[in-house]
């Protein structure tokens, strides 16, 4: 299910998210406890998602996971539609920013791709939260100012750029989605991705036992792809549709930076990267 960003009181969140001064609550409590602040807060919320995932966040698992009730959060961050905004742009904060420039930008949105991958398969809660409203804090635009600094010599037209740079977070956070939902379907549903595969194959063939001639095409790519999955070697612990989502992803972001590439000589920019 999706989670909207921008749930909470607008000027109190944008507040927080950009740490306006004499908006952010700070205090200390006695006693060996460690003193709240928007922060902690925050950190302790990223650690519940990670953990227990969404639908678990409430102000009351933060303020037991910080030995402290809800309510006690409520002055430093007024509501859990505050906190998703800020949780959203503070976990962005550990994505790297410095790309290597001499490599070309092509090895530079690469190592960009791979990294966002990694991080919301850290963070798949991350991806619940919808694009279609952006938080539109700092760390976000830090993401987005990283990949248009590698992008913006190539000498793309701005309206075109702005396509490319969103193409790219459309493909990159939902290659990385699939991923996440291979990972969270077991726990989810009681049963294995194999179990699950295997008693709807068998069934298949009974309930279509001419479907290799009315789908001659997926027949044949089907069985080229066990062919080659029987020779390849099996990658430690990662179930085999990690491991065919990963391949898609590598193959997926290698035509897209070609279609970048081939635009970027018709419109007479700076070529290969």
């Amino acid at each position: 299910m999706a989670v909207f960003a921008g749930q909470g009181d607008v000027r109190r969140s944008m507040a927080l998210l950009w740490r306006t001064p004499g908006r952010e609550a700070t205090r200390s409590a006695p006693g060996p406890r460690p003193g709240l602040s928007v922060d902690v807060i925050v950190d302790a919320a990223i650690a519940v998602a990670d953990e227990r995932g969404m639908a678990a966040l409430s102000m009351r698992a933060v303020g037991e996971r910080l030995g402290r009730t809800g309510m006690a959060l409520y002055t430093y961050v007024p509501s859990k539609g505050e906190l998703v905004d800020l949780m959203y742009d503070r976990a962005h904060a550990e994505l790297p920013t410095g790309y290597e420039p001499a490599a070309g930008w092509r090895a530079a949105v690469t190592s960009w791709a791979w990294d966002a991958w990694a991080f919301y398969l850290r963070h798949p809660w991350v991806l619940q939260v919808s694009q279609a409203r952006p938080a539109l804090g700092p760390n976000e635009y830090v993401m987005l100012e990283t990949v248009l600094t590698v992008l913006r010599a190539i000498g793309l037209e701005a309206g075109v750029l702005r396509r490319v740079v969103g193409t790219l977070f459309h493909f990159v956070r939902g290659a990385a989605q699939t991923v996440a939902e291979t990972r969270q379907a077991p726990a989810a549903t009681g049963v294995s991705d194999e179990e699950w595969w295997h008693a709807r194959s068998a069934l298949l063939k009974e309930v279509a036992p001419d479907f290799a001639e009315r789908f001659p095409m997926v027949t044949w790519l089907e069985s080229e792809g066990a062919s080659r999955l029987a020779a390849e070697e099996e990658e430690e612990g990662v179930p085999y549709l990690e491991r065919e989502a990963k391949e898609t992803f590598r193959v997926g972001l290698t035509v897209l930076l070609d279609g970048i590439e081939a635009a970027v000589s018709r419109a007479g920019g700076s070529g290969p990267g």
